[in-house]
């Protein structure tokens, strides 16, 4: 089957950055089609005006935090967002996953980590690619899996391709237990099983989009010191 081809924006100040990660991705993946932009509203405008399938999105930029830019990128888009930036400092992870990001990379980088993240995310929003499933319904909530649509008392939930994947795996596992670690390294691989912070900001983002109350939930339960799961049907 052939392989789908990506069209990636990278939004970062520095253009010797931006062109190392073009040749980074284009060398893995020569059909993918990889834009720069060099400011905030650059990127902003580019995005606007045409389809991309990822955002890479640095931090620190004069015209424009990376943050306010994902903000604002927020309001039109749930195109799937990567922070670029030199804080390993897990507030501001923690940060960036609140405003909307997917993942977060840490400058510098080595050309197979970003590889790696970039396909993950990419797996991530493809799904698992199943033929026909019934929809799922608990309570007002319904999702349908053959067309990634969910919906709340009839009412139309839009999530990120990460928020889909998260409740996409808990429903597919619903009335069990999914253990923090297991979602975390299913999420964003193995070598994210060890950051929670990273989960309950996912969970708290679903819940709010859901209308689930974490005092009184009706669909996301937390199992303390364990992890969550989904009301069954």
């Amino acid at each position: 089957m052939e392989k789908a081809v990506k069209k990636i924006l990278v939004i970062d100040d520095e253009p010797e950055v931006s062109r190392a990660v073009r040749l980074t991705i284009t060398l893995q993946e020569p059909a993918w089609e990889v834009v720069e932009a060099n400011s905030p509203l650059v990127g902003l405008a580019k995005l606007g005006a045409g389809h991309f399938d990822l955002v890479l999105l640095d931090v620190v930029m004069p015209e424009m935090l990376g943050y306010e830019v994902l903000e604002r990128i927020r309001q039109f888009s749930d195109v799937p967002v990567i922070i670029l930036t030199v804080r390993d400092d897990e507030l501001e992870k923690v940060h960036g996953l609140e405003l909307g990001a997917d993942d977060y990379i840490v400058k510098p980088f080595g050309h197979l980590e970003l590889m790696a993240r970039i396909r993950s995310i990419f797996r991530r929003v493809e799904g698992t690619g199943r033929l026909y499933e019934k929809p799922l319904t608990v309570g007002g909530l319904r999702i349908d899996f053959n067309q990634r649509d969910v919906t709340v008392d009839g009412r139309k939930v839009h999530l990120t391709g990460t928020e889909y994947r998260l409740l996409e795996l808990l429903a597919r596992n619903a009335g069990r237990v999914m253990p923090t670690e297991s979602l975390l390294a299913r999420l964003w691989g193995p070598a994210m099983s060890d950051n929670p912070d990273y989960l309950k900001v996912y969970i708290h983002r679903l819940r709010t989009k859901l209308g689930d109350d974490p005092a009184n939930p009706r669909y996301i339960h937390t199992e303390r010191g364990v992890g969550y799961w989904l009301a069954k049907t």
